[in-house]
C-alpha cells in the first residue's frame, strides 16, 4: 500500500505534460513590452522543507568527512576463479541512505535518500529502475580504447560486507581479469568512498564508472530536462553542465583535472570528487529508456566518470543544499546554478533563509516580507520615474506643437533631427529624464525578475515548500483554477488604470497596452507558485504606492509657448 502523500515535503505532478521553456516565455513577454515601450518613444519623440535539511545540517564534523578510502590492493592477481555461484541483493542503510547493491555485476540496484520524498511521496529514489535491460545500472564499468576479454557488467562478483556494517568489497576473477569495487559509508553523511580495480593478465585495464538511464526524481514536472552531466574546471574556475542533448549523436567525453564530476537534476546530484585534482574524464551519454512506469521512452541523460586502472573518489550523492556542498568542498557550492543574476539572487536567497529561519518560519510569507522590502528600497527611483512622467505629461501641448510644426517633414528628411533636438531642449529646459519616465521602472524590476526565478527553482529549500493553499512553491499550483495567476492578472490590470499614460502615447497604442496584463497572465499560468506569488506582492505594493504618487504628484499642465509656422517639406530632387 502506498505510503500517504505529505504536502510539507512532497512536490506534484501536474497532469501528464512537462513544463519547458517557462524563463524563455516570461523574458519573451518582458521584451515584447520593452519593444512597445521602445516604439513609442521613437515615433513620438520622448525617450526543502526545513526538517528535511536540518538532518543533514547537524551531522558532525567528524561525521562530514568522507570515510576512509578502500585499502590498496597489493596482493598479486589470483591464480585461480573467484566468482559466486548466485546473484545476491546487500543492502546498506544510513541515516541518510538505502542503497541496494547487487553482486551481478557489482552494481547500485536502488538509492533512495530517506529524509525527501518524489512525486508520489514515496522516499526519493535516484536510480531509473526502469532503465534495465536496455543499459546497466549505476557503478557499471564502461571502457574506450581497451576492453577485457570477460563482460565484468554481466559477471557475479564475490561480496564481503565490512565489519562496521557499513562497507562492501566486490571481487571477480577468471584467472586473467580480475575486477574489484569498493564502497565506503557514514553513518550520517552524504559523503562516501568508491574505488575500482580492473587488471588484465597483471596490466591495468583503464575504465570509468557509469550512472546510465537519468538520475533523480522523475515525478516532477520537467525531470528529463532538468538531468544534466556536470564538471568543474579550477583552471578556468567554470562550472560546465551538459544536457542529453549534447549526446544525441554518440557519447562525448571531457578530461582534465576536474575538481568533481558526476550527474544532477534541479535538486540532487551524484558527483565524484577525486584525489588531489588528478586527470579524469567524463562521458555523457544518451539513453533511450522509459522515464516511469508504462511511460513512453524517451532520451535520459548519463554519466560516466574515472579513466584509470585503479579509480578512488569520495562520492556525494545527496541535496543541492548550498551549505551541505560548501562543507564537503567549497568549489561544489556551485552546482547551485544561480544564473546570470547571481549576483542579486545570492542575497535574496540568503534573506530568504534568514526571515524564515529566525521571523517567519513559511517561505510564502518569506517572500512576501521581501517582495516588499525590494520594492519600497526601488521607490525612490520610481519617484524619481513619475517626476520625469508627470513633467513630460505637462509638456504635452508644448510637444504636439513640435510635432505640429514638423507635420510634413519625414521621416528621413535630415530636418526631423531638429525636431527631436526641440524635443530634447525643452525636456532639458524644465528638468525632464526621458529614460526615467519610460521604460527604466520596468527594466530594473527585471533583475529581480530573475533572480527570484532563480531562487525559486533551484534552491532545494523551495521544493516542498508550502503557502496558504500552495502546497509546493517551486511547482505550478495543483488546485483545477490557479488562483495565484488570476489575482495577478486583475492586479496589473487595476495598476495599469491608475498609472498615468506614457505621454504622447496615442489612443491605439493605449488599447494594445491594456492587452499585456492578459498576456502576461498566459505566460505565468504555467509558472512556479513562488514566482507568481512574488510578482503578485510586487503589483500589490505598487497599487499602494500608485494611490500615494497620486494624491502628491496632482497633474499641472505647463504653458503653452507660441505656436510655430509649419515647416515645409522638402521638395524632391
Amino acid at each position: 500500500m502506498p505510503e500517504p502523500e505529505n504536502p510539507k515535503t512532497t512536490p506534484k505532478k501536474i497532469g501528464g505534460k512537462e513544463e519547458i521553456g517557462v524563463e524563455k516565455r516570461l523574458l519573451l513577454a518582458f521584451a515584447l513590452m520593452g519593444v512597445v515601450l521602445f516604439l513609442t518613444q521613437y515615433f513620438y519623440p520622448q525617450p526543502t522543507p526545513q526538517k528535511t535539511i536540518e538532518v543533514a545540517k547537524q551531522a558532525t564534523p567528524k561525521q562530514a568527512q568522507a570515510p576512509p578510502p578502500p585499502a590498496a590492493s597489493t596482493a598479486p592477481p589470483p591464480a585461480g576463479q573467484v566468482a559466486a555461484t548466485a546473484q545476491e541483493l546487500q543492502t546498506i542503510e544510513t541515516d541518510v541512505y538505502k542503497v541496494v547493491f547487487s553482486n551481478h555485476g557489482a552494481v547500485v540496484r536502488s538509492w533512495e535518500l530517506k529524509q525527501y520524498r518524489d512525486g508520489l511521496g514515496k522516499p526519493l529514489q535516484l536510480v531509473n529502475p526502469t532503465a534495465a535491460p536496455k543499459t546497466h545500472f549505476p557503478f557499471s564499468v564502461a571502457f574506450e580504447n581497451q576492453t577485457p576479454s570477460a563482460d565484468l557488467n554481466q559477471q557475479l562478483y564475490v561480496v564481503r560486507r565490512t565489519p562496521d556494517g557499513l562497507g562492501l568489497d566486490f571481487e571477480f576473477s577468471n584467472g586473467r581479469v580480475v575486477a574489484r569495487k569498493s564502497f565506503r559509508f557514514l553513518k550520517n553523511s552524504y559523503l562516501s568512498q568508491v574505488s575500482s580495480e580492473i587488471t588484465e593478465n597483471g596490466s591495468a585495464v583503464p575504465h570509468l564508472l557509469a550512472w546510465r538511464g537519468g538520475f533523480g526524481d522523475r515525478h516532477v514536472i520537467g525531470s528529463t530536462a532538468s538531468m544534466r552531466t556536470l564538471f568543474f574546471n579550477p583552471g578556468e574556475n567554470a562550472l560546465t553542465e551538459k544536457d542529453v542533448s549534447e549526446a544525441k549523436n554518440g557519447p562525448v567525453t571531457d578530461s582534465g583535472s576536474f575538481t568533481f564530476a558526476g550527474i544532477e537534476d534541479t535538486y540532487f546530484a551524484a558527483v565524484f570528487l577525486p584525489k588531489d585534482n588528478r586527470s579524469i574524464r567524463i562521458r555523457t551519454v544518451s539513453d533511450t529508456v522509459a522515464g516511469v512506469e508504462n511511460a513512453k521512452e524517451e532520451p535520459h541523460v548519463g554519466a560516466a566518470v574515472g579513466g584509470d586502472g585503479r579509480n578512488q573518489f569520495a562520492l556525494f550523492v545527496g541535496p543541492k543544499d548550498v551549505d551541505l556542498l560548501r562543507r564537503v568542498d567549497p568549489k561544489l557550492e556551485q552546482v547551485v546554478d544561480f544564473g546570470w543574476f547571481s549576483i542579486l539572487a545570492k542575497p535574496i536567497f540568503v534573506a530568504m533563509q534568514w526571515l524564515n529561519t529566525n521571523y517567519l518560519h513559511n517561505y510564502g510569507w518569506s517572500i512576501v516580507v521581501l517582495t516588499i522590502v525590494i520594492n519600497f528600497l526601488l521607490l525612490p527611483l520610481k519617484l524619481s520615474g513619475m517626476k520625469s512622467m508627470r513633467k513630460m505629461s505637462s509638456l504635452q501641448p508644448q510637444i504636439q506643437a513640435i510635432n505640429e510644426k514638423y507635420k510634413n517633414v519625414g521621416i528621413r528628411d535630415p530636418r526631423k533631427a531638429e525636431q527631436n533636438q526641440e524635443v530634447m531642449d525643452l525636456y532639458k529646459k524644465h528638468g525632464v529624464n526621458p529614460l526615467g519616465a519610460g521604460c527604466l521602472p520596468l527594466l530594473l524590476q527585471i533583475p529581480f525578475f530573475f533572480a527570484f526565478y532563480k531562487v525559486l527553482s533551484v534552491a532545494i529549500e523551495m521544493r516542498g515548500a508550502n503557502w496558504l493553499w500552495v502546497t509546493d512553491l517551486s511547482q505550478p499550483e495543483t488546485i483545477a483554477i490557479r488562483v495565484l495567476p488570476i489575482l495577478m492578472v486583475a492586479t496589473q490590470f487595476i495598476l495599469q488604470k491608475m498609472t498615468p499614460p506614457t505621454p504622447g502615447a496615442d489612443p491605439a497604442q493605449q488599447k494594445m497596452m491594456m492587452f499585456m496584463p492578459l498576456m502576461m497572465g498566459v505566460f505565468f499560468y504555467t509558472a512556479i507558485s513562488g514566482l507568481v506569488l512574488y510578482w503578485l506582492t510586487s503589483n500589490v505594493v505598487q497599487l499602494v504606492q500608485q494611490w500615494f504618487i497620486n494624491r502628491m504628484m496632482p497633474l499641472t499642465p505647463a504653458p503653452v509657448e507660441t505656436k510655430a509656422a509649419p515647416v515645409k517639406r522638402s521638395p524632391r530632387k
